[in-house]
Formats: structure tokens, C-alpha cells, sequence
């Protein structure tokens, strides 16, 4: 990664793109340390750590904690996409129409997206606010009334709004995926408190006596996460290669075509899915904690979405695992991959074009995404698992998905750059050919 970043450097238009990129992440960065105004962001270290803050902490890069003006991170655009994508499903015909229609049918979409962003943001920022001031004991808002929280709302809302349009400017003008990116900048903010963290538990907080284990825990955990990083991200590289051919003779087209489908082909996208849907039921839980605490359903409840339980951490693991099915099929439409093989005029051996190839497809992508949901579940859960049995922090539990954010939106943004430098070698060279004719 290192020597491609390096060798990208050279490429003017490449380093524009990094260098606007790098940018508009500083800004970001920025933001998260504004705090909003009228809050004492000091109350919330006082609640204790909470399945909610830690995740609203991981996907905003720690804006919470200083309750900044991107405390909500990208989670409610997430939340939206989820949403517009499923009823795309057959469910609002007018959504399903839009989808086939390309750029066009696209940007309606991502029209409809912002504005369930803006409504699912205010709900969401208004629903933690008053939340965290029921929890806190020290009073999260200085002075507590409608207009306040209305108004802390709309400003919490306009950052993610905000963050949405930095992310969208990222994809268009830089490199990668704006909001994975955005998201993955905050995690590595957040790593040296992480550590931190982790020092203190296991060495600060230690007798001598015990420090030595504290040593041998870190050890394992630098060992665990280089053992992780290679796994993710040969799987990640790994594909299935079906082969494909030509029943007229296209020039572009090589011996040995094929058509590639990722083993995790929905990416990261899952993990966030997730991570986005567990906070939706604690924002609305919270706001019954002071008159409904002591109750058995609110118990249960709590426990079904906390991070820190286990029926919580099933969950988790359960909505990874169907999040990476959905989200495959809509990456890969098998109808439309079957329908461009037929104009291409182009078929795969032994499976007769149009609904065969469909169900064909259909069914290998099934399969991948059986093996690419166990992926992304036993690596999200693992350390969860861990964390639980061995009462470490919270972060610790979280460190499976900060860990695949971070690994594949690097390796798609190597592969992004590597894609480019590859095009540029390839215009080169034409330009040499037709300069020597």
C-alpha cells in the first residue's frame, strides 16, 4: 500500500485526487473537535460506557465524546440508504422504476435518500440528546427546553448533512468511497486513545505482579490483529471466476474471458448496515430509562440491543449476516448481469442465455454469500465474544468492525489507484502508438 501510494504521488491527476481527498478528511477532522454550543460534553464521560456512545463513537471518530457538531457521524445516511434500497424491493413502485433507469433513476433515489436522511437525523439527534440528559445526573444540556433540543437537533443534523455532501464530494472528485472513508479516518483518529485505553487497563491499572500478563495480553492482541488483517484481506481479494464466451468474434474481448464475482461481495457495507440499525432502538430506549428502567420488557429490550450482552451480540452477527445476502443482490443484479450478456452477445458454457443464466448466477452468488456472511460475522464477532468473556472494554468489542472498515476501505482504495495507474499507462501507450503513425 505504501509503494503504491508512493509511485501514485508522481501522477499529477492522481495526486490531485489524493491530495483533495486528504482535504476534505482534515475538514472533518476539524469539525469533530467543534463542540456544539449549549451542551457540557463533560456529563456524558460520567454515564459510563454504553453499547450507544461506543458505537455513535466509532462511526463519528470519536465526535461524541466531544459532542462536536458531527457527533452523529454518517449513521443516519447510512440508515436511509438502508431503507430507499429496501423498498427498491417491489415495495414502492415508483422506487423500482427509478432503479432501472440508471444515472437518471439514480439521482432521484439519492434525492429521496438526503431527505429521509434530514427526517431520520432530526429524530435521531433529538431522541440522543434527550436521552443522554435523562442519563445523566450532571445535565448533558445546559438549559433544557423544546427550542433547545429542537434547535441542537437541527444543528446535529445539518453536520451529518454535511458529512454526506464531504463524503459525495470525496467519491466524485478524490479516491474511494467518500463515506467509508470518512468513516474510516475516524477510526484511525480514534486509534491512539484506543491504545491508550487498552495500556492503562491492561499495564497502569495492573499490580506489578499482574503487569506481565497485561504485557503478554497486548502481545497476543498485536499478534491476533496481524492474523486478522491477512485473513480479511485474502479473502476480500479472493473471487469466483466464471468463464465466458463470444458467439461473434469481439476484438477487446480476450481468449480466456471470464466474468468476476468477489467472495464478500458486498464489501463493508454490512458492518455498517448493522452497526447503523442497532442505534435506531437504543436512541428510542433511552428515553424511557427514568420512568420505565425497573421494567421487565425494558429490560429485555435493552439487553436484545446492547453491544455488551449476548442476545445483543447475536443480533449483531445476525443482521451482518442478512445485511451481506440483501446487499450482494443489489450489487449484483443476476436479471441485469444475464440481460448484458445477451447484448454483448456473450454466454456462459453449458447454461442457456437469458433466465438460465440468471438462475445461475443467482445461485453461485448465493453460495458466495454464505461464505462471505461467516466471514464477516466470525470477524465481527470474535472480538465481541472476547470482550464479553474476558470483561475487557468496550472498544475491544468493537475492534472487529473498526477492523473490517479499515481493511477493505484500504484495500478498495488501493485498488481504486492501481485501477488509475493502469489506465494512464494504457492511454500512454496508445498515445506513443498513434504519435509513431
Amino acid at each position: 500500500m505504501i509503494a503504491t501510494l508512493k509511485n501514485a504521488f508522481k501522477v499529477k491527476d492522481i495526486r490531485k485526487k489524493l491530495f483533495f481527498t486528504l482535504a476534505v478528511l482534515l475538514v472533518y477532522r476539524l469539525g469533530a473537535q467543534i463542540a456544539v454550543p449549549g451542551i457540557n460534553a463533560g456529563a456524558l464521560t460520567k454515564i459510563g460506557s454504553t453499547g450507544l456512545i461506543s458505537i455513535l463513537d466509532t462511526v463519528s471518530g470519536g465526535g461524541l465524546s466531544n459532542y462536536s457538531i458531527f457527533a452523529m457521524g454518517v449513521s443516519p445516511y447510512i440508515t436511509a440508504q438502508i431503507v430507499i434500497q429496501l423498498l427498491q424491493m417491489d415495495i414502492v413502485p415508483k422506487f423500482v422504476e427509478w432503479s432501472k433507469q440508471g444515472e437518471v433513476g439514480r439521482r432521484k433515489l439519492n434525492q429521496w435518500t438526503r431527505y429521509l436522511t434530514i427526517v431520520l437525523g432530526l429524530f435521531q439527534a433529538i431522541g440522543i440528546t434527550a436521552g443522554f440528559q435523562v442519563l445523566s445526573q450532571y445535565g448533558l444540556v445546559k438549559n433544557p427546553s423544546v427550542t433547545t433540543f429542537v434547535t441542537l437537533g437541527i444543528i446535529l443534523t445539518g453536520g451529518t448533512m454535511l458529512l454526506t455532501w464531504m463524503g459525495e464530494q470525496i467519491t466524485d472528485k478524490g479516491l474511494g468511497n467518500g463515506i467509508s472513508l470518512i468513516i474510516f479516518a475516524g477510526i484511525i483518529a480514534r486509534l491512539p486513545s484506543g491504545v491508550k485505553e487498552i495500556w492503562t487497563d491492561q499495564i497502569i491499572n495492573n499490580t506489578p505482579a499482574d503487569r506481565w500478563k497485561g504485557i503478554l495480553f497486548m502481545l497476543a492482541l498485536l499478534a491476533l490483529i496481524v492474523i486478522v488483517v491477512t485473513f480479511v484481506t485474502w479473502v476480500q481479494q479472493a473471487n469466483r471466476k466464471i468463464p465466458i464466451q463470444y458467439t461473434r468474434r469481439v476484438t477487446s474481448a480476450g481468449d480466456n474471458s471470464y466474468l468476476p464475482l468477489k467472495i464478500n461481495v458486498a464489501g463493508v457495507i454490512p458492518v455498517i448496515f448493522a452497526s447503523s440499525f442497532i442505534v435506531t432502538p437504543q436512541t428510542i430506549l433511552m428515553a424511557f430509562s427514568k420512568s420505565h428502567g425497573s421494567d421487565g420488557w425494558y429490560i429485555a429490550l435493552t439487553n436484545i440491543f446492547s453491544m455488551q450482552k449476548p442476545a445483543g451480540i447475536a443480533l449483531y452477527t445476525i443482521l451482518i449476516v442478512l445485511f451481506t445476502f440483501f446487499y450482494a443482490f443489489v450489487q449484483v443484479n443476476p436479471e441485469k448481469v444475464a440481460e448484458n450478456l445477451t447484448k454483448q452477445g456473450s454466454y456462459i458454457p453449458g447454461v442457456w442465455p437469458g433466465k438460465g443464466t440468471e438462475k445461475y448466477i443467482s445461485g453461485v452468488l448465493m453460495r458466495l454469500s454464505t461464505v462471505g456472511a461467516l466471514f464477516l460475522g466470525f470477524v465481527a464477532l470474535l472480538p465481541q465474544l472476547a470482550a464479553s468473556i474476558w470483561n475487557l472494554p468496550q472498544s475491544i468489542g468493537l475492534g472487529g468492525t473498526s477492523l473490517l472498515i479499515v481493511v477493505m476501505t484500504a484495500i478498495e482504495l488501493v485498488r481504486q489507484i492501481n485501477g488509475l495507474m493502469m489506465k494512464r499507462e494504457y492511454v500512454g501507450f496508445i498515445r506513443g502508438d498513434l504519435n509513431k503513425k
